[in-house]
């Protein structure tokens, strides 16, 4: 809910703690990327009317001011705010604050200086653009030209509707449409930014719950979520701070989080792990955490990256088996014969197992001799250049 944007004290500490933060972490080789919540921006005083929608500034600095009217708010149904902006077709409406309008020079080029500050003067290195699916994807490459580069690791968190047409309004089994609107995202911010791949993540879980494994193979033999379409533009998670945690809004079943890293720590993609998995509150998530950590190591040390090739070996109600980049196999789901798809042990070894997974990986000097149905991208781009041969945390 940003209000006085360059205040950057708060609850969770000072701008210069914020600042010795991101220098440590980046003497680290760490990369910090900011939560940029642009879609929308809290007004500090009502109308006449009594509607929000006058922001001052109050914070002294450099570049245009962000002393806006109504002039900046999009224009909302209810006249909640007041907004004179015509909202653009590509706008999907936020109520808790009133939403910008991105097509105004004097906004773009107020919330530009700002991000450019965040990098410049803090040291941020890339944006999670907020609630993305607000406002047109075009703007984003503006953004990220003007701040950060091209180069720069972006993502955007745009949600797309799953089709839930399936038996009881459960998740039906082809999400192209969904996989389309990440797609069309992606190309319109020019790809200077991937995506949240909301998609696999729905399809996954549901896979998981159900135990319906089956999901994990599209009708072309690919992954179904957005990396098996265009990989290196697929940001993957099983959680994050809108989905799980305490707002509990989408959960990833919790006695199964560990199949969820199995998957995406091993598959194409570029895999986000939630803070809360990796530091958890209690002795009990720390098996989790070892989990992950050998599932991190194991890509790192097989150069799994977001473009690796993807063989899936089977899709059934209780087993999903693939192998990627030729040096990884993984097992998952219920079923304990494995017949001919079992590994041999002249060739892999057990690397890392748990309760409804197990991953192999290819002994030095061996090469993997598999069939199955080989997942590919149908589009590649600028995005397969940045950082992809480890995790997001």
């Amino acid at each position: 809910m940003p209000q006085q944007l360059y205040d950057l004290d708060s609850a969770y500490g000072s701008q210069a703690q914020l600042a010795a933060l991101l220098g440590s972490l980046k003497a680290a080789g760490v990369a910090p990327i900011a939560d940029v919540v642009i879609n929308h921006r809290c007004a500090d005083e009502q109308d006449d009317s009594g509607r929000w929608n006058r922001y001052m500034d109050k914070v002294p600095h450099e570049g245009p001011s962000l002393a806006w009217g109504s002039w900046a708010i999009l224009k909302d149904a209810d006249g909640k705010f007041g907004g004179d902006a015509q909202p653009s077709e590509h706008a999907v409406a936020w109520t808790g604050a009133p939403n910008l309008d991105h097509s105004n020079t004097q906004v773009r080029e107020g919330l530009t200086a700002w991000l450019s500050w965040l990098h410049t003067h803090l040291g941020f290195e890339g944006w999670r653009f907020d609630h993305a699916i607000g406002y047109s994807s075009r703007y984003v490459q503006g953004y990220v030209d003007r701040t950060t580069g091209q180069h720069a690791l972006n993502v955007g968190e745009v949600w797309p509707q799953l089709d839930y047409s399936g038996p009881g309004n459960s998740l039906g089994p082809c999400q192209d449409g969904a996989r389309s609107q990440l797609v069309e995202w992606v190309q319109g911010a020019g790809q200077r930014a991937a995506a949240f791949d909301f998609v696999t993540k729905g399809v996954l879980q549901e896979a998981v719950a159900r135990c319906e494994y089956w999901r994990l193979r599209d009708g072309a033999g690919h992954a179904p979520g957005l990396i098996g379409w265009w990989p290196a533009a697929s940001i993957t998670f099983v959680e994050n701070h809108d989905t799980g945690s305490s707002q509990r809004h989408w959960p990833f079943p919790e006695e199964r989080l560990a199949v969820g890293y199995a998957y995406i720590l091993t598959h194409p993609g570029l895999p986000c792990v939630f803070w809360e998995h990796y530091f958890p509150s209690d002795e009990a998530g720390e098996e989790l955490r070892a989990t992950i950590d050998a599932l991190m190591q194991l890509r790192r040390k097989h150069g799994i990256t977001s473009t690796s090739s993807l063989t899936i070996l089977a899709a059934e109600a209780d087993l999903y088996m693939a192998t990627i980049g030729g040096k990884l196999t993984l097992k998952l789901g219920p079923r304990w014969e494995l017949g001919t798809l079992l590994p041999d042990d002249a060739h892999w070894r057990i690397a890392t197992c748990g309760q409804d997974f197990c991953v192999w990986e290819l002994k030095e000097g061996q090469e993997a001799g598999r069939g199955g149905s080989v997942g590919t991208a149908i589009c590649v781009g600028p995005i397969r250049a940045r950082r992809d041969s480890g995790a997001l945390l």
